[in-house]
């Protein structure tokens, strides 16, 4: 199966190409700006698959530059999945819980109504319809709070601040779950060969288990790390940013378990692994 990625150097196309013989495309070889030139890579390499790991994620800095992000996020991911609709060949994206309004407690399901907050979820959401309206088959994969030993994520940051620091607050009032960027390369790997193999696609969700809090989430890397830092909570309204984060990231995966037999990933052992690797 001949795997074509879009995202070299990201976090779930570096772990991807740790996992399977990938050709990953970097911005020097497909520039998502151009989203011509993603298509006419396509065509280039004649994959059985294509997979879009890439994309404009500054959530903050989208805001405004949110003409960039929707060509990166929005026009791109059109663009192949129109070329795949063409060739015949799956199409797999990679999306975000960015897409919802963030309200309420429930698990957003993938068929839930759809209300971004902000410049970076509304072009996430403009790839997501250009990919379906592009036709053939193609998967959507919606998915949350990722991280890995590898590129810009929370668990690094926090182990950055950590080392000159001996106190941090955190925000207590979002809840999602933290998903490891080895488990999203795995389930795209699974569905893709799936795909190939003639099973059909859909939208997605995948996160790690169990829910919690930014606050949790950071109190349990410390641990992973053997490190003392003094944390208090605090509410999103104290920890203003140019955009509005969801309170509620809980995504129901009950649909790629059963569809594709992909449980959600145990983020404390995927944890554990990561800053094991980070620190030594």
């Amino acid at each position: 199966m001949k795997i074509l990625v879009f995202g070299k150097t990201g976090q779930v196309a570096t772990e991807m190409q740790a996992r399977a013989s990938v050709t990953a495309l970097g911005r020097d070889q497909a520039d998502l700006s151009d989203p011509a030139a993603c298509a006419k890579a396509i065509r280039a390499h004649a994959p059985d698959v294509v997979i879009n790991a890439a994309a404009y994620t500054a959530v903050d800095k989208a805001e405004e530059d949110e003409a960039l992000a929707t060509v990166i996020n929005g026009d791109a991911p059109g663009a192949m999945a129109r070329e795949c609709a063409a060739l015949g060949i799956p199409f797999l994206h990679v999306s975000t819980d960015y897409v919802f309004a963030g309200d309420g407690e429930a698990p957003w399901a993938p068929t839930d109504p759809v209300a971004p907050l902000g410049a970076y979820g509304r072009s996430k959401l403009a790839g997501e319809r250009a990919v379906m309206d592009a036709g053939g088959n193609w998967a959507i994969l919606r998915t949350s709070w990722v991280f890995s030993a590898h590129g810009s994520n929370f668990v690094k940051t926090m182990l950055r601040l950590s080392e000159t620091r001996n106190a941090l607050s955190i925000v207590n009032d979002q809840i999602g779950g933290p998903t490891p960027a080895g488990a999203i390369a795995e389930a795209l790997l699974t569905m893709a060969g799936a795909m190939v193999a003639g099973q059909g696609g859909g939208i997605y969700h995948l996160s790690g288990a169990p829910d919690t809090s930014w606050e949790c989430f950071a109190r349990e890397t410390f641990a992973c790390a053997g490190r003392d830092v003094d944390i208090t909570g605090i509410p999103s309204s104290d920890y203003p940013t140019p955009a509005k984060r969801p309170l509620n990231s809980r995504l129901d995966c009950s649909a790629i378990e059963t569809d594709f037999g992909i449980s959600r990933p145990d983020w404390k052992a995927a944890l554990a692994d990561i800053v094991k690797e980070l620190t030594q």
